[in-house]
């Protein structure tokens, strides 16, 4: 697949009425790996309807179905994660994921929801600061696990360890709230923008994570600006300078020092012309 008949699809994906959570991870996973293909892509859904296949028939309440999903995912099928997992950019890649059964928690998580909810579950994502986990039920019996633990279900304790533990501040109730597939996906991608900002050998890769955040419905103007710093690192300095003025025009109008300071950012970069 081209990119831009990459980009193009995940584009309409994100601004379809019910994005699709799967899809727009493997879109994702063909953007840093582009040997996957269509079939690829068709094979990672394929074996979602398998695993949904093995959970047993009529599941009733939230917590049947957690320890349903803890029995085939974290148990017979040895999905979980390591501390060692967040190393590597295929942790963060939903095809990888399904073939090494290792991730971090938040794909995991997809992993989880996505073969629950073909099985019929009420599930979704929960955000946690730091810890992405995913609930079962309705908020007065919402039930929570950890698939990274293998499906540990947590109790209100745990929840409130792994947050302390994460932020130093107390759980709220606003973080237990399930999070929509773009919430998902725009997190997924700012830990992959997270994971190549610390390794500058993979800027590329922090600039395609770049790209598809610009190509959510909702996102932060800022990381326009973050994409043209991007360009100017990797080289790219007439394209990088130019993104930089035409950030500068939006944060002009509130932020006037801050654009002139960007201005001149982007003449330095020019200046590297020559």
């Amino acid at each position: 697949m081209h990119e831009n008949d990459r980009r193009s699809r995940f584009a309409e994906e994100a601004r379809a009425e019910r994005p699709d959570l799967a899809t727009l991870c493997l879109l994702i996973g063909a953007e840093a790996d582009p040997s996957l293909d269509e079939a690829g892509m068709d094979a990672a859904q394929i074996e979602l309807d398998r695993l949904a296949g093995l959970l047993p028939y009529g599941l009733s309440g939230p917590r049947a179905w957690t320890a349903a999903l803890a029995d085939l995912l974290g148990g017979r099928e040895g999905f979980h994660g390591t501390p060692g997992d967040y190393q590597y950019l295929e942790s963060s890649l939903l095809h990888h994921v399904l073939t090494r059964r290792r991730g971090l928690p938040i794909l995991l998580s997809v992993v989880w929801i996505e073969v629950a909810r073909r099985a019929g579950a009420h599930v979704y994502g929960v955000s946690l600061p730091g810890h992405f986990v995913v609930g079962f039920g309705d908020p007065g019996d919402q039930v929570l696990a950890d698939p990274f633990a293998a499906g540990r279900q947590l109790s209100a304790e745990d929840a409130e360890l792994l947050v302390t533990g994460a932020t130093g501040s107390p759980l709220t109730p606003s973080m237990l709230t399930p999070a929509d597939p773009l919430a998902v996906v725009s997190r997924i991608l700012n830990n992959i923008r997270a994971w190549a900002a610390l390794r500058p050998e993979h800027s590329a890769v922090a600039l395609w994570a770049l790209d598809l955040l610009l190509l959510l419905p909702s996102h932060p103007a800022r990381l326009r600006y973050e994409r043209a710093q991007v360009l100017v690192q990797r080289g790219d300095f007439l394209a990088g300078a130019a993104a930089m003025e035409t950030y500068a025009e939006v944060v002009d109008a509130v932020e006037p020092t801050t654009a002139e300071r960007i201005r001149s950012q982007a003449r330095a970069a020019r200046a590297r012309l020559n």
